[in-house]
């Protein structure tokens, strides 16, 4: 579809550093456009220290609202005039829109894209956790929303996971090394480490996790890896080859800005399939990391 740009388009967009490699501009513009809205999703590549006045020069100029990632997520907080609930139990905003009376809102949808692929989950299955950073925080909040548990997090910072612990009382924190005892009874295992993730230098053949720890899940666990890059994942590909049911870290991202655009667009239905479809083309394009 033909777009342009009007007198009256109204602007929503990404702050982060870096924002070059995001998809989101190519999700929402592609729905944007398939709705026929007037609307057009920038990137802003905003340095740490430059937050505050950026924040400020989004208001100004009228902008709608937008998507925070790194290295902004926790420090857009203070600068927030309502942040919801959930949000600020994971201490992290990755969802920004305009109020009415004016000011900033804030809301995690990182947790709403986290469970779409889970909500066909029964309640109450053991659920295992391995990273102990910011993704883990969003993933610990999904699970206890859909009733799973117990839910337990493996990670290498007893510093992060005491934090966690304080956040969620409910939850048990495992050092790396005590997470093998745990997994022959897990049926939903996340990872919310970088490991496996495909970027210049990394370690995309690694996984979090090895062939030997993968076979003492239950037949039919369900193995979830937030990465995206590649697709599948090494973890995902050993998981599928040992009989469980994998599911890549894409449709978090899918549906965390589906989420986030409808919350903008006053709650409109979004193409969720038209965003999924051109964020696998601009993964096919560019073939490199997450956003």
């Amino acid at each position: 579809m033909d777009r342009r740009i009007s007198g009256s388009t109204q602007l929503l967009g990404l702050i982060g550093d870096p924002v070059a490699h995001s998809l989101s501009p190519a999700m929402h513009n592609a729905a944007l456009a398939a709705m026929g809205e007037d609307y057009c999703y920038v990137p802003f590549p905003v340095a740490a220290e430059r937050l505050a006045v950026a924040v400020a020069g989004l208001a100004a100029i009228g902008v709608r609202g937008f998507n925070v990632t790194i290295p902004h997520k926790q420090a857009i907080l203070p600068l927030l005039s309502q942040v919801e609930a959930r949000a600020a139990a994971v201490g992290a905003v990755n969802t920004v829109y305009a109020l009415p009376e004016g000011g900033w809102g804030g809301t995690n949808t990182d947790i709403d894209g986290f469970v779409q692929p889970l909500l066909g989950l029964e309640k109450g299955i053991p659920t295992l956790i391995l990273g102990s950073g910011g993704a883990a925080r969003a993933a610990i909040q999904g699970c206890l929303e859909l009733g799973l548990g117990p839910v337990r997090v493996a990670g290498r910072s007893p510093e992060k996971l005491r934090a966690l612990q304080q956040t969620w009382p409910q939850v048990e924190t495992l050092s790396w090394a005590e997470l093998d005892r745990h997994l022959a009874e897990t049926r939903l295992l996340v990872n919310t480490t970088p490991v496996g993730m495909h970027k210049p230098g990394s370690l995309a053949e690694l996984s979090p996790l090895s062939w030997e720890q993968l076979r003492l899940l239950p037949a039919g666990a369900t193995v979830y890896d937030l990465v995206y890059v590649p697709d599948p994942t090494p973890l995902l590909r050993m998981a599928a080859e040992l009989g469980h049911t994998p599911i890549g870290g894409l449709e978090m991202l899918i549906h965390q800005g589906a989420k986030a655009l409808s919350l903008w667009l006053g709650g409109k239905p979004v193409p969720v399939e038209v965003m999924r479809q051109a964020a696998r083309q601009q993964l096919a394009q560019i073939g490199d990391p997450n956003s």
